[in-house]
């Protein structure tokens, strides 16, 4: 199918080029693309458009906190929902293997000298980008501990066994006015993870809430991200996680049982899990997928344009 450009793709520049590389790059392009000589009327508009978004800082912060989401050009049709972007190098044909998650890394498009890639070799072979950072004032030490406990088990159980696996800490919402905790991309699939800490017992997740005794406590709420997230990226398959922690670090703690229609392996959108549960199926989710070596560097680059 064919692929969206993300504004920085149009101008050829990196996503940290500064005020002076974007207006000599909106130059170049304009001479390249502009009617009059002899360029292509809608290669021009799309190229106007991104010089109007990335000149004025207020509106690169919006576009970048959108992940390109609020840009003008082509939407995804329904048709394209759960597709993935299959370079050159990925393509499986008779008789070759399908890539593993072990296999050496491969980045899409490559790296080569004479292009301006949209991030650097050295940013894209960054395993873990950004952390837990301070947001308001009630409940923020507890909140920082919270994530850093994510962060170390994502860490050191997922990204140890999936090398091209790539975590980014501390998003804008795409939903709303919130946040994301965690992003774990790998290949063409995309975990969204959130987080809470409770104590010990046996909680009951029914696919809406999560109940301890009767009592309703209700997790974050992921869906709407993961949702939007779907339609930005149509590339990708995207799903989304709530981690409950136990205080003490035990992974297998709390006890979660599943009502029936909410078990956890199923396609729901947002799954509930404990620390231990959350590994297995993060290893399942992004080691499986069509090409879980490799590194999608546009895609990435717009991710950690999304970190607050």
């Amino acid at each position: 199918m064919a692929q969206e450009r993300t504004h920085y793709e149009v101008l050829g520049i990196p996503v940290n080029a500064d005020a002076a590389a974007v207006k000599a790059a909106y130059r170049r392009a304009a001479r390249a693309t502009h009617p009059d000589h002899g360029g292509d009327a809608s290669e021009f508009r799309l190229v106007s458009l991104a010089y109007e978004t990335l000149s004025d800082p207020a509106a690169r912060s919006a576009y970048d906190r959108s992940y390109g989401g609020t840009s003008a050009y082509r939407r995804p049709s329904s048709d394209d929902a759960g597709a993935y972007r299959a370079g050159a190098e990925t393509v499986v044909r008779p008789g070759q293997a399908r890539p593993t998650a072990s296999d050496e890394t491969v980045y899409v498009p490559a790296f080569a000298p004479g292009t301006v890639p949209v991030l650097d070799q050295a940013t894209a072979a960054q395993r873990m980008h950004g952390a837990p950072r301070r947001r308001g004032v009630f409940g923020a030490q507890a909140r920082l501990a919270r994530e850093a406990r994510t962060v170390q088990l994502l860490s050191t159980h997922v990204l140890g066994t999936l090398p091209s696996a790539r975590l980014v800490n501390g998003l804008h919402s795409p939903a709303d006015r919130g946040y994301l905790d965690h992003a774990l991309l790998a290949g063409y699939r995309l975990a969204l993870v959130d987080s809470m800490m409770l104590p010990r017992g046996v909680y009951r997740w029914d696919g809406t809430s999560l109940l301890r005794d009767g009592k309703a406590i209700d997790p974050p709420r992921l869906a709407p991200a993961v949702r939007r997230m779907q339609e930005i990226f149509p590339e990708l398959n995207v799903t989304g996680w709530t981690v409950i922690l136990s205080p003490d670090g035990n992974l297998h703690e709390p006890v979660i049982d599943y009502a029936r229609g909410a078990d956890p392996s199923s396609s729901a959108a947002v799954h509930v899990v404990n620390g231990a549960n959350l590994v297995r199926e993060l290893k399942m989710f992004l080691g499986t997928g069509p090409a879980p070596n490799v590194v999608d560097v546009p895609v990435l680059a717009r991710l950690l344009g999304g970190m607050y």
